[in-house]
Protein backbone atom coordinates (compact mmCIF):
# COMPACT_ATOMS: atom_id res chain seq x y z
CA UNK A 1 0.00 0.00 0.00
CA UNK A 2 1.54 3.41 -0.87
CA UNK A 3 2.58 5.54 2.02
CA UNK A 4 0.11 8.21 3.24
CA UNK A 5 1.19 11.87 4.43
CA UNK A 6 -1.91 12.20 6.76
CA UNK A 7 -1.41 9.53 9.83
CA UNK A 8 -4.75 8.05 10.30
CA UNK A 9 -6.99 9.78 13.69
CA UNK A 10 -10.40 8.78 13.42
CA UNK A 11 -12.52 6.55 16.08
CA UNK A 12 -14.33 3.63 15.80
CA UNK A 13 -17.47 6.07 16.06
CA UNK A 14 -16.38 8.15 12.80
CA UNK A 15 -15.50 11.12 14.87
CA UNK A 16 -12.23 12.54 14.01
CA UNK A 17 -9.08 15.23 14.79
CA UNK A 18 -8.72 18.16 12.91
CA UNK A 19 -5.44 16.40 11.33
CA UNK A 20 -7.65 13.97 9.78
CA UNK A 21 -7.83 13.51 5.97
CA UNK A 22 -11.52 13.81 4.81
CA UNK A 23 -13.55 12.94 1.76
CA UNK A 24 -16.77 12.86 0.42
CA UNK A 25 -17.75 10.01 -2.18
CA UNK A 26 -21.18 10.53 -4.12
CA UNK A 27 -22.60 7.47 -6.03
CA UNK A 28 -22.44 3.82 -4.07
CA UNK A 29 -22.63 1.59 -7.01
CA UNK A 30 -20.34 -1.38 -7.04
CA UNK A 31 -16.68 0.98 -7.51
CA UNK A 32 -18.60 4.19 -5.32
CA UNK A 33 -18.49 1.19 -2.62
CA UNK A 34 -15.21 -0.19 -2.68
CA UNK A 35 -13.63 3.38 -3.18
CA UNK A 36 -15.33 4.41 0.20
CA UNK A 37 -14.15 0.91 1.75
CA UNK A 38 -11.04 1.72 0.76
CA UNK A 39 -10.62 5.02 1.73
CA UNK A 40 -12.43 4.21 5.48
CA UNK A 41 -10.29 1.39 5.54
CA UNK A 42 -6.62 4.14 5.68
CA UNK A 43 -8.62 5.85 8.29
CA UNK A 44 -9.53 8.67 5.78
CA UNK A 45 -13.03 10.24 7.20
CA UNK A 46 -15.73 9.77 4.62
CA UNK A 47 -19.31 11.11 3.72
CA UNK A 48 -21.17 9.00 1.26
CA UNK A 49 -24.33 10.07 -0.80
CA UNK A 50 -26.09 7.86 -3.64
CA UNK A 51 -28.95 8.46 -5.58
CA UNK A 52 -30.94 5.58 -4.47
CA UNK A 53 -30.94 5.08 -0.85
CA UNK A 54 -30.12 2.06 0.92
CA UNK A 55 -26.61 1.55 -0.36
CA UNK A 56 -24.72 3.04 2.83
CA UNK A 57 -25.67 0.52 5.19
CA UNK A 58 -22.26 -1.55 5.25
CA UNK A 59 -20.36 1.62 4.71
CA UNK A 60 -22.36 3.34 8.10
CA UNK A 61 -21.24 0.71 9.81
CA UNK A 62 -17.67 0.90 9.45
CA UNK A 63 -17.44 4.79 10.14
CA UNK A 64 -18.77 6.25 7.08
CA UNK A 65 -20.86 9.26 7.47
CA UNK A 66 -24.37 9.29 5.51
CA UNK A 67 -25.56 12.50 4.36
CA UNK A 68 -29.16 13.28 3.25
CA UNK A 69 -28.71 15.23 0.32
CA UNK A 70 -25.61 16.16 -2.08
CA UNK A 71 -25.31 19.64 -0.96
CA UNK A 72 -24.60 18.48 2.14
CA UNK A 73 -22.49 15.93 1.04
CA UNK A 74 -20.27 17.63 -0.71
CA UNK A 75 -19.75 20.69 2.28
CA UNK A 76 -18.56 18.18 4.57
CA UNK A 77 -15.26 17.68 2.59
CA UNK A 78 -12.48 19.85 0.60
CA UNK A 79 -12.42 16.75 -1.90
CA UNK A 80 -15.65 15.45 -3.63
CA UNK A 81 -14.79 12.04 -5.58
CA UNK A 82 -17.57 11.17 -7.67
CA UNK A 83 -17.80 8.00 -9.25
CA UNK A 84 -21.08 7.07 -11.49
CA UNK A 85 -21.65 5.43 -15.23
CA UNK A 86 -21.13 8.27 -17.06
CA UNK A 87 -21.15 12.15 -17.41
CA UNK A 88 -24.80 12.82 -17.83
CA UNK A 89 -25.01 10.81 -14.23
CA UNK A 90 -22.64 13.18 -12.49
CA UNK A 91 -24.11 16.38 -14.68
CA UNK A 92 -27.57 15.52 -13.05
CA UNK A 93 -25.88 15.51 -9.32
CA UNK A 94 -23.24 18.01 -10.02
CA UNK A 95 -25.00 20.76 -12.06
CA UNK A 96 -27.71 21.59 -9.30
CA UNK A 97 -27.19 25.33 -8.32
CA UNK A 98 -27.12 24.50 -4.12
CA UNK A 99 -24.58 21.84 -5.04
CA UNK A 100 -22.29 24.09 -7.34
CA UNK A 101 -22.81 26.76 -5.03
CA UNK A 102 -21.44 24.27 -2.13
CA UNK A 103 -18.33 23.26 -4.74
CA UNK A 104 -17.21 26.52 -5.07
CA UNK A 105 -13.69 26.59 -3.56
CA UNK A 106 -13.83 23.15 -3.11
CA UNK A 107 -11.83 20.29 -5.26
CA UNK A 108 -13.70 17.92 -6.80
CA UNK A 109 -11.87 14.44 -8.57
CA UNK A 110 -14.61 12.51 -11.35
CA UNK A 111 -13.72 9.22 -11.60
CA UNK A 112 -17.01 8.33 -13.73
CA UNK A 113 -16.18 7.44 -17.52
CA UNK A 114 -16.66 9.35 -20.39
CA UNK A 115 -15.53 10.61 -23.72
CA UNK A 116 -12.16 12.81 -23.46
CA UNK A 117 -14.35 15.90 -24.88
CA UNK A 118 -17.29 15.37 -22.11
CA UNK A 119 -14.43 15.78 -19.28
CA UNK A 120 -13.57 19.10 -21.04
CA UNK A 121 -16.41 20.29 -21.05
CA UNK A 122 -17.06 19.10 -17.22
CA UNK A 123 -13.22 21.06 -16.91
CA UNK A 124 -14.96 24.61 -18.55
CA UNK A 125 -17.90 24.02 -16.24
CA UNK A 126 -16.19 23.88 -13.48
CA UNK A 127 -13.55 26.44 -13.90
CA UNK A 128 -16.42 28.78 -14.64
CA UNK A 129 -17.94 28.02 -11.08
CA UNK A 130 -14.43 28.22 -9.36
CA UNK A 131 -14.81 24.19 -8.89
CA UNK A 132 -11.06 23.16 -8.18
CA UNK A 133 -11.38 19.69 -10.89
CA UNK A 134 -9.89 16.73 -11.93
CA UNK A 135 -10.52 13.97 -14.20
CA UNK A 136 -10.13 10.73 -13.78
CA UNK A 137 -9.97 6.73 -15.13
CA UNK A 138 -10.36 3.89 -12.96
CA UNK A 139 -8.34 0.86 -14.94
CA UNK A 140 -8.92 -1.88 -13.11
CA UNK A 141 -12.09 -3.71 -11.25
CA UNK A 142 -13.61 -2.96 -8.25
CA UNK A 143 -11.38 -6.06 -6.26
CA UNK A 144 -8.28 -4.33 -6.89
CA UNK A 145 -9.76 -1.49 -5.37
CA UNK A 146 -7.21 -0.66 -1.50
CA UNK A 147 -4.87 -3.40 -2.86
CA UNK A 148 -1.40 -2.45 -4.89
CA UNK A 149 -3.08 -3.99 -8.29
CA UNK A 150 -5.43 -0.95 -8.04
CA UNK A 151 -4.61 1.43 -11.37
CA UNK A 152 -5.89 4.80 -11.54
CA UNK A 153 -5.13 7.96 -14.14
CA UNK A 154 -5.58 11.70 -13.25
CA UNK A 155 -5.48 14.89 -15.70
CA UNK A 156 -5.55 18.46 -15.01
CA UNK A 157 -3.95 20.95 -12.84
CA UNK A 158 -1.02 19.50 -11.36
CA UNK A 159 -0.41 21.11 -8.46
CA UNK A 160 -3.91 20.54 -7.04
CA UNK A 161 -3.25 16.77 -7.71
CA UNK A 162 -0.69 16.45 -5.28
CA UNK A 163 -2.18 18.61 -2.97
CA UNK A 164 -4.92 15.69 -3.02
CA UNK A 165 -2.71 12.84 -3.81
CA UNK A 166 -2.57 12.18 0.12
CA UNK A 167 -6.09 10.98 0.48
CA UNK A 168 -6.29 9.14 -3.18
CA UNK A 169 -3.07 7.47 -2.17
CA UNK A 170 -5.51 5.92 0.41
CA UNK A 171 -7.36 3.90 -2.95
CA UNK A 172 -4.05 1.70 -3.10
CA UNK A 173 -2.25 0.68 -6.30
CA UNK A 174 -0.62 3.09 -8.74
CA UNK A 175 -1.85 6.27 -9.69
CA UNK A 176 -0.43 8.35 -12.62
CA UNK A 177 -0.89 11.90 -13.47
CA UNK A 178 -0.52 12.48 -17.01
CA UNK A 179 -0.86 16.33 -17.73
CA UNK A 180 -3.00 19.30 -17.45
CA UNK A 181 -4.86 17.95 -20.20
CA UNK A 182 -8.23 17.68 -18.33
CA UNK A 183 -9.36 15.33 -20.86
CA UNK A 184 -5.91 13.32 -20.98
CA UNK A 185 -7.52 10.07 -18.62
CA UNK A 186 -10.00 9.93 -20.12
CA UNK A 187 -8.52 9.53 -23.58
CA UNK A 188 -6.02 6.93 -22.36
CA UNK A 189 -9.27 5.47 -20.92
CA UNK A 190 -11.41 5.09 -24.19
CA UNK A 191 -7.98 4.00 -26.19
CA UNK A 192 -7.10 1.33 -23.42
CA UNK A 193 -10.78 0.04 -24.06
CA UNK A 194 -10.77 0.00 -27.24
CA UNK A 195 -7.83 -3.18 -26.89
CA UNK A 196 -9.77 -4.80 -24.19
CA UNK A 197 -13.15 -4.63 -25.85
CA UNK A 198 -12.17 -5.81 -28.90
CA UNK A 199 -10.00 -8.06 -27.53
CA UNK A 200 -12.57 -9.58 -25.69
CA UNK A 201 -14.97 -9.84 -28.60
CA UNK A 202 -12.14 -11.58 -30.65
CA UNK A 203 -12.03 -13.93 -27.80
CA UNK A 204 -15.97 -14.37 -27.98
CA UNK A 205 -15.84 -15.28 -31.24
CA UNK A 206 -12.70 -17.77 -31.25
CA UNK A 207 -15.41 -19.63 -28.66
CA UNK A 208 -17.66 -19.79 -31.01
CA UNK A 209 -15.99 -21.02 -33.70
CA UNK A 210 -14.25 -23.54 -31.53
CA UNK A 211 -17.59 -24.74 -30.20
CA UNK A 212 -19.12 -25.40 -33.54
CA UNK A 213 -15.78 -27.42 -34.66
CA UNK A 214 -15.63 -29.72 -31.32
CA UNK A 215 -13.27 -27.52 -29.24
CA UNK A 216 -14.90 -26.74 -26.03
CA UNK A 217 -13.76 -23.39 -24.35
CA UNK A 218 -12.14 -25.21 -21.37
CA UNK A 219 -9.80 -26.45 -24.28
CA UNK A 220 -9.09 -23.69 -25.98
CA UNK A 221 -8.61 -21.29 -23.07
CA UNK A 222 -4.66 -22.37 -22.65
CA UNK A 223 -3.73 -22.12 -25.85
CA UNK A 224 -5.59 -18.66 -26.36
CA UNK A 225 -3.27 -17.32 -22.76
CA UNK A 226 -0.23 -18.37 -24.65
CA UNK A 227 -1.82 -15.83 -27.63
CA UNK A 228 -2.08 -13.40 -25.45
CA UNK A 229 1.46 -13.88 -23.61
CA UNK A 230 2.88 -12.61 -26.94
CA UNK A 231 1.02 -9.50 -27.43
CA UNK A 232 3.12 -7.34 -24.82
CA UNK A 233 5.85 -7.60 -26.70
CA UNK A 234 4.09 -6.44 -30.04
CA UNK A 235 2.49 -3.82 -28.39
CA UNK A 236 5.90 -2.33 -27.91
CA UNK A 237 7.21 -3.33 -31.28
CA UNK A 238 3.66 -1.88 -33.05
CA UNK A 239 3.72 1.55 -30.79
CA UNK A 240 7.62 2.02 -32.11
CA UNK A 241 6.35 1.25 -35.42
CA UNK A 242 3.47 3.22 -35.76
CA UNK A 243 5.68 6.49 -33.91
CA UNK A 244 8.33 5.88 -36.14
CA UNK A 245 5.90 5.71 -39.56
CA UNK A 246 8.13 2.39 -40.66
CA UNK A 247 4.75 0.27 -40.65
CA UNK A 248 7.70 -2.81 -41.80
CA UNK A 249 5.88 -5.95 -43.11
CA UNK A 250 9.73 -7.64 -43.12
CA UNK A 251 8.39 -10.32 -39.93
CA UNK A 252 4.56 -10.60 -41.50
CA UNK A 253 3.21 -8.32 -43.95
CA UNK A 254 0.05 -7.69 -44.29
CA UNK A 255 -0.72 -9.86 -47.39
CA UNK A 256 -0.11 -12.41 -45.18
CA UNK A 257 -2.43 -11.00 -42.39
CA UNK A 258 -5.35 -10.72 -44.87
CA UNK A 259 -4.93 -14.37 -45.65
CA UNK A 260 -5.22 -15.64 -42.13
CA UNK A 261 -8.45 -13.57 -41.56
CA UNK A 262 -9.97 -14.78 -44.43
CA UNK A 263 -9.86 -18.43 -42.87
CA UNK A 264 -11.29 -16.94 -40.16
CA UNK A 265 -14.57 -15.70 -42.02
CA UNK A 266 -14.25 -18.78 -44.26
CA UNK A 267 -14.66 -21.25 -41.18
CA UNK A 268 -16.89 -19.23 -39.47
CA UNK A 269 -19.51 -18.44 -41.88
CA UNK A 270 -19.64 -22.29 -42.71
CA UNK A 271 -20.96 -22.90 -39.07
CA UNK A 272 -23.29 -19.88 -39.99
CA UNK A 273 -21.36 -17.99 -37.18
CA UNK A 274 -21.33 -13.84 -37.67
CA UNK A 275 -18.05 -12.74 -39.00
CA UNK A 276 -19.07 -8.91 -39.17
CA UNK A 277 -16.53 -8.03 -37.00
CA UNK A 278 -13.17 -9.90 -38.70
CA UNK A 279 -15.01 -9.10 -42.23
CA UNK A 280 -14.35 -4.80 -41.11
CA UNK A 281 -10.27 -6.19 -40.38
CA UNK A 282 -10.05 -7.57 -43.45
CA UNK A 283 -11.41 -4.98 -45.10
CA UNK A 284 -9.09 -2.57 -43.48
CA UNK A 285 -5.84 -4.87 -44.10
CA UNK A 286 -7.78 -5.29 -47.89
CA UNK A 287 -7.72 -1.61 -48.66
CA UNK A 288 -4.28 -1.11 -47.11
CA UNK A 289 -3.10 -4.01 -49.58
CA UNK A 290 -5.11 -1.80 -53.09
CA UNK A 291 -3.39 1.28 -52.02
CA UNK A 292 -0.17 -0.56 -52.96
CA UNK A 293 1.08 -1.28 -49.45
CA UNK A 294 0.61 -5.03 -49.43
CA UNK A 295 4.53 -5.28 -48.30
CA UNK A 296 3.87 -3.33 -45.22
CA UNK A 297 2.94 -4.46 -41.78
CA UNK A 298 -0.68 -4.46 -40.49
CA UNK A 299 0.28 -1.65 -38.68
CA UNK A 300 -0.15 0.54 -42.15
CA UNK A 301 -3.92 0.34 -40.67
CA UNK A 302 -3.05 3.34 -38.35
CA UNK A 303 -2.59 5.58 -41.20
CA UNK A 304 -5.18 4.60 -42.81
CA UNK A 305 -7.65 4.95 -39.73
CA UNK A 306 -6.27 8.76 -38.81
CA UNK A 307 -6.73 10.23 -42.54
CA UNK A 308 -9.30 13.06 -42.06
Amino acid sequence: MPQHTHQPSATATGTATSDTPTVTVLGLGPMGRALSRAFLAAGVRTTVWNRTPGRDGELVELGAVSAAGVEEAVSASPLTVVCVVNYDASDAVLRRDDVTRALKGRALVNLSADTPDRARDTGDWAAAHGIRYLDGAIMTPTTTIGTPLGVFLHSGDAALYEEHRPVLDALGGTHTHLGEDIGRAAAYDVALLDVFWTSMTGYLHALAVAKAEGISARELAPFAAGISAILPALFEEFAVDVDTGTYSGEVNPITSAASTMAHVIHTSESHGIDASVMRAAEGLARRVIGEGHGADGSTRITELLGRR
